[in-house]
């Protein structure tokens, strides 16, 4: 299980994370969604142990993950941005995660050359963006992992390669009780993948969504269309209303709004309006004699 727990971290003042607190339960597919900068890169930098928490735990297992090799060892991640020495080809780097990951799979390795059509002994940076992600992917899958974590996984990757990718990883899960972490800006996909979409919003954890049968589908598609609106097409607040019907920002009582002086609305009559009209046209020919002519144009 990998637990935060009112994770705070900061950035020269900016509070990336707010007291986020989540659980990803043993065996369990976990969406990690939000709008950008709600904080999903940054979770996942925690969960890894790329990054120390001003307050607040990350643990696996009910150990640390900070500086704990142990737990390291056993997840395996692949970030938005994957890294890989330039003059290495996959099977050097093969070489790598097999002498930092114990249960490194050698057969398996010789498995996945007939998922993935890459020349292993070609160098990875003469490779094409979607080439290096099926690298990862070959190489992560064959660490036999305990946890998987991942950040825009699928991103560059074909159709065709994305389905097969996700039935190695939900094979994984199926047969092996892998704990997988996706985070992805495809709704879609990780609808369609994950058991419960954790929804993340200014650094905390604002919805945690039964997603059995694709359930949380609609809820998040309406929160995400509210955020996309205007403010004047969003409630009185200016907020948009997360998936449990609650406000996901910061929310003013309606009695409050009723009485701001900003919010009252013109109550002036038809007569009114054309009777200020007059008097702007009758100031406006008062200084430009022209000013009817170009009226009546």
């Amino acid at each position: 299980m990998l637990e935060a727990k009112e994770v705070v971290k900061s950035f020269d003042g900016f509070r990336a994370l707010d007291s986020a607190t989540l659980t990803v339960p043993k065996g369990t597919v976990y969406g990690l969604v939000g709008p950008n900068g709600a904080g999903k890169s940054t979770i996942i930098r925690h969960f890894t142990g790329v990054y120390r928490p001003d307050s607040g735990k990350l643990l696996l297992e009910g150990a640390p993950i900070w500086e704990n090799t142990d737990a390291k060892r056993r997840m395996v991640v692949i970030p938005d941005d994957w890294y890989y020495f330039p003059q290495a080809s996959i099977a050097e780097m093969a070489k790598l995660y097999a002498g930092a990951y114990p249960s490194f799979s050698w057969e398996r390795y010789e498995k996945m050359k007939q998922v993935f059509p890459l020349n292993d002994r070609q160098m990875l940076r003469r490779m094409s963006k979607g080439m290096q992600k099926q690298a990862a992917f070959w190489l992560t899958m064959c660490c036999m992992p305990e946890y998987l974590i991942l950040d825009e996984p699928v991103d560059g990757l074909d159709p065709v390669m994305r389905r097969q990718v996700w039935s190695l990883l939900l094979g994984d899960v199926a047969e092996r009780g892998t704990t997988v972490l996706v985070s992805s800006h495809n709704l879609g996909h990780t609808v369609d993948i994950s058991t419960r979409i954790l929804l993340l919003e200014h650094g905390e954890l604002v919805a945690d969504l039964d997603n059995r049968e694709g359930a949380a589908r609609e809820k998040l598609e309406v929160y995400f269309n509210m955020a996309a609106k205007p403010v004047s097409e969003k409630d009185n607040d200016g907020a948009v209303a997360a998936p449990n019907g609650e406000h996901a920002g910061n929310s003013q009582p309606d009695e409050q709004l009723a009485e701001s002086p900003e919010l009252e609305q013109p109550n002036g009559t038809e007569e009114n309006l054309q009777a200020e009209t007059e008097g702007v046209s009758a100031s406006a020919s008062e200084t430009d004699p022209d000013a009817t002519t170009k009226a009546g144009a």
